[in-house]
């Protein structure tokens, strides 16, 4: 009997063990619910536990050498047995119920719909503090302020409202749309998906961004500058084209790709591409991070970048053509004004381009240290009235940054950009109740950055673009920030603009940013 009574002691105990392990484990819970917030049920069964654990001592007390065996003490032990074995079967029988309750919910969970808000909020300032003759006529080439200087301005950058969520538990979507101009709101992601499809992949379909150069797949959320470098919107102009493109990952996400089919006609107000020609583009990026410190959570890690465009515009485009599949390469100098003071224009006869791009980034703990280069090659038809020599363009950018707080730059592995930023702190400032003051000074960082482009080539005379920046940023939080700037640009070999061919400016920027 002795024997008996210690076989189930010793199967309450793992019954104990088992429902421990399972509360440590890296597995989930099998209870979904907070501390202090327990079921009814579940307080039943807690009482009936400790109500068979004292009723077990007492058994094991009546077994002791010490107490005689009596046929009235063996038949009391027989019963509370079998009420202990029936209160074990009652016991997991309620925990298998719940479990499986819960498998349930999230598979239903998963049958739905599901709706997430979201949205971003960037107001900048720029100053123009110095500027030459020759990107005075830049900004202001004609009309009654033809060669005045650039003037300072305060404005939305992005005042944008973002929605996504599932369609059930096998495709996705997403919308998003800027209001910086409130007269003209601008498309920007808006399609739908397929998920979880073999080898890791993705399907979109609709409007999003195309995958060529790194600082354009990053977002604007979190890029170390304000705006992003000369080589990369002159090459990829507003990002975003109508398409269908293909993400995937390999299993421990030290390697990524992207590819797809695009409309070169950007259309971010109206959605829609209208013409007889419809040209396109064929994309694709591959990239890693064949180094990636998993101990220290990404504080160290090498990232590295190949993409490639090859695209078919339309070289008989005019400006009666009502679609805009041109090719032309042009850019602001890293500010917001008023026009692009390199600009190719529209290139007579251009018949096919191909963009190569590479990618670099270098992370040691707070500092970062990274670059790219792209090539363009474009051909020409030698039909179109004013067509040319085939023609070559590239630029390039190096830039650095180093947190003076210990930060770090996180990396989104599995489509390769960088992710959010999280202060060690974050900033506030508040009185207590003694009369002293409690404060967190947020994330600091120090940034630069030179870049150069080159748009002038044979006949084309778009203009070679140098470009300085010197940058701060300030983390208040994980979701907002403030970013100040400091160019300076100098351009020469451009097309000549009321007789001027190059010229130097000095711009200064700030932007208070936050998203949710």
């Amino acid at each position: 009997m002795l024997l008996t009574i210690t076989f189930f002691t010793c199967f309450i105990g793992a019954l104990q063990a088992e429902e421990l392990n399972h509360s440590n484990s890296s597995q989930e819970p099998i209870l979904f619910f907070q501390p202090g917030d327990e079921p009814v049920w579940l307080d039943n069964l807690t009482k009936r536990v400790e109500e068979s654990e004292r009723r077990l001592a007492e058994l094991e007390s009546l077994s002791s050498p010490g107490i005689r065996q009596t046929g009235y003490a063996e038949s009391a032990i027989t019963n509370e047995t079998s009420e202990l074995l029936s209160r074990i079967a009652t016991l997991e029988e309620n925990w298998s119920n719940q479990k499986a309750a819960e498998i349930k919910k999230k598979l239903d969970a998963k049958k739905k719909s599901t709706f997430k808000l979201g949205g971003r909020i960037h107001y900048d300032y720029w100053g123009f503090a110095q500027s030459s003759a020759g990107t005075n006529a830049f900004e202001h080439p004609s009309g009654p302020l033809a060669g005045t200087d650039p003037e300072d301005r305060w404005a939305f950058r992005r005042i944008r409202l973002e929605f996504s969520g599932d369609l059930q538990e096998s495709m996705f979507w997403r919308l998003q749309v800027d209001f910086a101009d409130p007269e003209t709101p601008a498309v920007k992601d808006v399609f739908i998906g397929f998920k979880e499809l073999p080898y890791n992949q993705s399907v979109r379909i609709g409007h999003q961004k195309r995958p060529i150069g790194l600082d354009a797949w990053n977002s604007s959320r979190f890029n170390i500058f304000i705006e992003r470098p000369l080589v990369v919107e002159a090459m990829n102009e507003d990002a975003r084209r109508l398409g269908m493109s293909v993400y995937g990952q390999s299993d421990d996400e030290s390697f990524n790709w992207q590819y797809g089919l695009f409309q070169l006609e950007n259309s971010p107000t109206d959605g829609t591409n209208v013409g007889d020609a419809m040209q396109y583009s064929i994309n694709a990026r591959v990239s890693g991070s064949p180094w990636y410190d998993e101990t220290s959570g990404g504080r160290g890690y090498f990232h590295w970048g190949v993409a490639f465009m090859a695209a078919n515009p339309d070289g008989d485009d005019t400006a009666a053509t009502t679609s805009r599949n041109m090719g032309r390469f042009r850019t602001r100098i890293s500010n917001r004004s008023t026009t692009r003071w390199l600009d190719t224009g529209r290139i007579a006869g251009a018949e096919w381009y191909e963009i190569l791009a590479f990618e670099t980034i270098l992370n040691v703990g707070a500092f970062q240290f990274g670059g790219e280069f792209q090539h363009t090659w474009m051909q020409r038809d030698n039909v179109t009235a004013g067509t040319g020599p085939d023609l070559n363009f590239q630029g390039f950018y190096v830039q650095g940054s180093y947190f003076l707080t210990g930060e770090h730059i996180p990396l989104k592995r599995s489509v390769g950009s960088i992710n959010r930023i999280k202060p060690f702190e974050n900033f506030f400032l508040v009185s207590k109740k003694d009369g002293s003051r409690g404060r967190g000074w947020g994330a600091w960082q120090v940034a630069g950055r030179f870049g150069m482009l080159d748009i002038s080539d044979n006949d084309v005379r778009g203009g070679v673009g140098r470009l300085a920046t010197a940058g701060l940023n300030w983390y208040w939080t994980p979701y907002s920030r403030m970013q100040f700037n400091l160019n300076y640009a100098d351009i020469s070999d451009h097309a000549p603009v009321l007789g001027y061919t190059g010229g130097s400016s000095l711009t200064a920027g700030l932007r208070f940013a936050a998203d949710f």
